[in-house]
């Protein structure tokens, strides 16, 4: 039995006596095994509770932070990706793991899947059943909801009509517009739901606590510095126009028609639980996480000076991407990494919260994994250093934006056509460290009540640029180790411990929890600067670990291997 089963079916004293006064049966090795299925049904019923309440969890709960779950983009529905489909997520929920449970939604043409009555069945039916008895929260993926507007009959429209960018000459380019007409929006968010697949989704299941239809949000769209290439910008505006004022019509103009895509879609939903159960999430829709980091950075982005992003107004919620992508140079051990990109975020996610306190932020994470594709796979480059990259270490990077940010979910890509056994212990290193903030009451209290420590002695290394309204916000996370190199640091420069803090007082004083992880190979005595206490010795795993402190005392609360041998003792001197 899984040990969070274990957990979960504690104390088995008390239903040892619930299943033997039932049966009437003396305390027998049968009698034992009964209770033992009356515990484990319990267990059950347990994590689906607590998967429920976690999704639905205010962001200003009493409580503190929403317990994080795990989910993923791939949706088992491609013959090679089946074993991803829902209904081996289930599987997992019943050996006690807190799955967000994610299905492909189902497409409004007959390319798209399901194709037939069968598929259908046999993909959404009794996965969708056996949701509905657990009275879980629902994810439907997509790629882009909008794409249709840039097909015809659409893309025929006359340019008066025409939801997709109309050149100066008249020519129709296939990419939507924040200028054009907004019905067009309404219709396809109409369409994309009022289907008899999702009807008969909504007959199987009725009254779902939560259904997050998440976009992959990467429909070609006009950007902001493009403005002028459409001529109803420029009829109402002309030309030579500042980059305030088009950031600021861009943004308005997104928010106005992904709203009202939204609105169409929940207005074809089949009954008022559905329409009131339902958000819509995009894809990197938070941000930017690379603010600052060189000189264009907002030719990228779409500050005003009313926000850093229109995203929380765009969206109910956002998934950035924590990736080292296959594409760039982005890794887990230099500077330039998403641990160090998303102390962005910190700021970023506050300021959403202010303006849409209902605001779901998650991220997507990726390792940058193309086994198809060995000129650019990540895990391919890091054998070229010498290193190799383990589901430990992926665990760590992970956990540390986990605790950074505390997102409510973690959503992990790979891609759609690769079968689930070439990336499960990856993905099961990301459910280990989800499932740990549930089953560890120390680590469950610092996640919903645990305060980020500021480093106050460094400055974030991406400052090009910054706006001045920004100047001053709290964007420098990592702690100080000697392990690391001096600054100052260059994209490239490696990095051997990356460490966050939290901090609270008690009755008895101040204490800390302290997360490290060591992405290219254990650190058995590294030094760390916490600022507030002194210089704590601890040893640093690939995999990471906590540490509390306070009192005095610094204690390893969670190692997950053994690979370590201290050659110091743990230890704190004074600064």
């Amino acid at each position: 039995m899984p040990e969070a089963m274990l957990t979960k079916c504690r104390p088995i004293s008390s239903l040892l006596a619930v299943a033997c006064a039932r049966t009437r049966l003396a305390l027998t090795s049968a009698a034992i095994h009964l209770a033992l299925t009356f515990a484990c049904h319990g267990a059950l019923a347990s994590v689906a509770d607590d998967i429920r309440i976690e999704a639905t969890r205010p962001n200003q709960d009493a409580e503190g932070y929403a317990l994080p779950l795990i989910s993923h983009w791939t949706t088992g529905n491609h013959a090679l990706s089946r074993g991803w489909a829902p209904a081996r997520q289930l599987e997992l929920i019943d050996q006690g793991h807190y799955l967000l449970p994610w299905f492909q939604l189902p497409g409004r043409t007959t390319s798209d899947y399901p194709q037939t009555a069968a598929e259908f069945t046999e993909y959404y039916e009794e996965s969708i059943k056996r949701a509905a008895v657990l009275r879980l929260p629902l994810v439907f993926i997509a790629s882009q909801w909008e794409a249709g507007l840039s097909k015809d009959p659409y893309l025929r429209l006359p340019a008066e009509l025409n939801p997709n960018v109309v050149t100066a000459d008249g020519i129709v380019l296939p990419k939507v517009s924040p200028f054009g007409p907004v019905q067009p929006w309404i219709e396809i968010g109409l369409a994309t739901t009022a289907t008899s697949w999702m009807k008969q989704i909504a007959e199987w299941y009725p009254d779902p606590p939560l259904v997050i239809f998440l976009s992959n949000n990467e429909h070609a769209k006009l950007m902001w510095k493009d403005a002028e290439l459409d001529r109803r910008y420029v009829a109402a505006n002309g030309t030579g126009t500042s980059k305030s004022l088009k950031k600021d019509l861009v943004s308005k103009g997104w928010i106005e028609r992904y709203r009202a895509l939204q609105a169409g879609m929940r207005s074809g939903l089949a009954s008022p639980a559905w329409r009131s159960a339902s958000i819509f999430i995009g894809y990197d829709a938070a941000g930017p996480p690379h603010f600052g980091r060189w000189a264009e950075w907002d030719s990228y982005a779409l500050n005003t000076s009313e926000f850093i992003d229109p995203s929380p107004l765009v969206w109910d919620g956002g998934s950035p991407s924590f990736y080292t992508d296959n594409w760039r140079e982005s890794t887990d051990f230099t500077m330039y990494c998403p641990q160090i990109e998303f102390m962005n975020l910190v700021f970023m996610n506050a300021s959403a919260r202010l303006v849409n306190p209902r605001f779901w932020y998650e991220m997507s994470v990726w390792d940058g994994h193309m086994p198809d594709d060995p000129a650019t796979d990540k895990r391919g480059y890091y054998e070229s250093l010498g290193q190799s990259y383990s589901p430990a270490r992926y665990g760590g990077m992970v956990r540390f934006g986990m605790w950074l940010t505390r997102p409510r979910a973690v959503r992990e890509f790979r891609d759609w056509v690769y079968p689930r056994e070439d990336g499960n212990d990856y993905f099961m290193s990301l459910v280990a460290a989800v499932d740990e903030v549930h089953n560890t009451p120390l680590l469950r209290d610092w996640w919903q009540r645990g305060t980020l420590v500021v480093n106050p002695a460094g400055m974030h290394p991406y400052q090009v640029q910054i706006p001045p309204e920004y100047q001053s916000v709290n964007r420098w996370f990592l702690l100080d180790s000697d392990a690391n190199p001096p600054k100052p640091w260059a994209p490239s420069t490696r990095l051997r411990v990356y460490a966050l803090a939290m901090s609270r007082v008690r009755d008895h004083g101040a204490e800390w929890l302290v997360y490290a992880h060591a992405p290219t190979g254990p650190v058995a005595d590294a030094d760390v600067k916490l600022p507030g206490y002194g210089v704590l010795r601890i040893m640093v795993p690939t995999e990471g670990a906590f540490y509390q402190v306070g009192r005095g005392e610094v204690r390893r609360v969670m190692p997950w291997s053994t690979e370590l041998q201290p050659r110091a003792p743990l230890g704190v001197r004074a600064d």
